[in-house]
């Protein structure tokens, strides 16, 4: 930690046909604000922090994203130290389109995890 300020690192884990992933802090509400913005209200309650850890397929389908029951669930707990984000998976269909055109379906819920692009 030099001149007092504290190194703080970000993971990028990647969705696949098997695994998704999604991101809690469930002591606060740590979030990479200089990459995605201010965090949703959502994120920072204590019903979405306590509750994806439990039942993450739940929380999941709540957002409206219901995964297939061979899909792995990995939820990854930020902290001061650490921040995360995910990766989503290419949509299918989308092998023609251009990266701005693919960027443009990237949304600030797809990178924590809680919707699909």
């Amino acid at each position: 930690m030099a001149g007092g300020l504290q190194e703080q690192r970000l993971k990028v884990v990647a969705n696949t046909p098997h695994e998704h992933h999604v991101v809690v802090c469930t002591l606060c509400s740590c979030y990479p604000i200089a990459l995605l913005g201010p965090s949703p209200t959502w994120y920072k309650s204590e019903a979405y922090r306590s509750r994806v850890v439990r039942d993450p397929r739940g929380v999941l389908r709540e957002f409206g994203l219901e995964l297939p029951d061979d899909t792995a669930i990995t939820v990854w707990d930020a902290s001061a130290e650490s921040r995360y984000m995910v990766l989503p998976r290419r949509p299918i269909g989308t092998d023609a389109l251009t990266e701005p055109e693919l960027t443009a379906l990237v949304t600030r819920k797809g990178l924590i995890g809680t919707a699909a692009v």
